[in-house]
């Protein structure tokens, strides 16, 4: 390429401990930034979670914004059947919902998550997800009926759930908080993100009424601050 030999030597010095050039000065402005949307597409593909902003900021250039690289390659992807979406945090290429139906259809494995959540559980899951930090008691409560240990233990195993601070109330029970992995097998960027409360009181599932021993000063305990 052109004018490679006269930036040979600021290539070879190494600006990472792996090596990689993340300036690429030697390019032109449009290849530069061509390179860089590569390179970050490359990474979120790769990642099996989404992946961090200081994750991509490791692999362009100091000065290059990686939002504005992001906006770009959603913008190529725009008739594609999958997209790089904001999760949890990060972002992670993501399948369009309309073709869900095809890889149902397809029997294909995936890189989804792998567990399958029986509908208590997953009402049990979006419950914790509303009242962080909750205990096995206060569920209780919501749903009108015991929340069993096992329900509990399958939610921590598959990764969904965590413990939260003890409750304040009378022997200090355990609380649960959801987990970074629910954020992003339910394609939610932050907890802001759940649907309404509502449709799963019109549902029947849970009762937003129910009287839950949380200490208010806990209330924001989850998912979005295990940073």
């Amino acid at each position: 390429m052109a004018g490679g030999g006269a930036q040979s030597g600021r290539r070879a010095r190494p600006q990472q401990e792996t090596g990689l050039d993340r300036e690429l000065e030697h390019l032109p402005a449009g290849l530069r930034w061509r390179e860089w949307m590569m390179r970050v597409e490359a990474v979120i593909f790769a990642s099996v979670e989404p992946v961090r902003r200081e994750t991509l900021a490791r692999v362009v250039g100091a000065n290059c914004s990686i939002d504005l690289i992001i906006d770009d390659l959603r913008e190529e992807l725009r008739n594609r059947p999958y997209d790089i979406v904001p999760v949890s945090g990060g972002w992670q290429h993501r399948t369009r919902s309309a073709y869900a139906p095809c890889i149902l259809a397809s029997d294909a494995s995936t890189r989804s998550v792998p567990a399958t959540l029986a509908e208590h559980e997953a009402a049990v899951l979006m419950a914790v997800a509303y009242f962080q930090p909750v205990t096995r008691g206060d569920l209780s409560k919501i749903f009108g009926k015991e929340i069993s240990r096992d329900t509990i233990a399958n939610l921590r195993a598959d990764g969904f759930l965590g413990p939260g601070p003890r409750s304040p109330t009378p022997g200090a029970p355990y609380t649960y908080v959801t987990s970074k992995l629910f954020l992003s097998a339910f394609g939610f960027e932050t907890l802001r993100d759940l649907p309404d409360i509502e449709a799963l009181e019109d549902a029947g599932l849970l009762n937003r009424n129910a009287h839950i021993d949380v200490a208010p000063d806990q209330a924001a305990v989850g998912a979005e601050d295990d940073e």
